[in-house]
């Protein structure tokens, strides 16, 4: 399936929010919730809006991972980008029926050519240890497991598994 990542823009609150809504019980089998208030459209605009200002100060990037027809597939971030140190940390997420079909593994490729373009030099990136497709994804695209701990968020103790890429 042929690809593209592209940034996040105003115009597409509508679409990722339906992708969201779609998707929330399959993406919280594998991460912490966002929260009930993540799935109020007005709450999710707010948040949309406030996403795109930071990407605006370049302090984090947006990306929304689509296909040919432009249907959203899933979505990249680089966030927590440090430009005296060339690093940023990526997360990433796909919809449940484009799971196992490669996405995510070319997505993160695509990102991976388009951050190095901007000059960064190293990603890190975590996932929790249950999601094994997530750590073969970051392994084939050249990422090195650099520590497992544990971690609590939102009273749960979670497993993590980090990784980094450097160029």
């Amino acid at each position: 399936m042929d690809i593209l990542i592209e940034q996040l823009q105003y115009k597409d609150a509508d679409k990722l929010f339906k992708f969201e809504l779609e998707n929330r019980n399959f993406f919280e089998k594998m991460v912490p919730s966002r929260g009930d208030d993540y799935y109020d459209f007005e709450i999710f605009k707010k948040r949309h809006q406030a996403l795109l200002d930071e990407q605006a100060q370049g302090l984090s990037y947006f990306y929304l991972i689509k296909n040919i027809s432009g249907e959203i597939l899933g979505r990249m971030n680089l966030v927590d980008i440090d430009k005296s140190g060339y690093s940023g940390h990526v997360g990433y997420r796909v919809g449940e029926s484009y799971t196992g079909k490669g996405i995510a593994y070319t997505a993160l490729k695509l990102l991976i050519e388009t951050v190095s373009e901007q000059g960064i030099k190293q990603l890190l990136a975590k996932t929790t240890n249950n999601n094994i497709a997530s750590q073969k994804v970051l392994e084939k695209n050249g990422f090195e497991h650099i520590r497992t701990d544990a971690e609590e968020i939102d009273g749960q103790n979670l497993k993590f598994v980090y990784y980094m890429w450097t160029n």
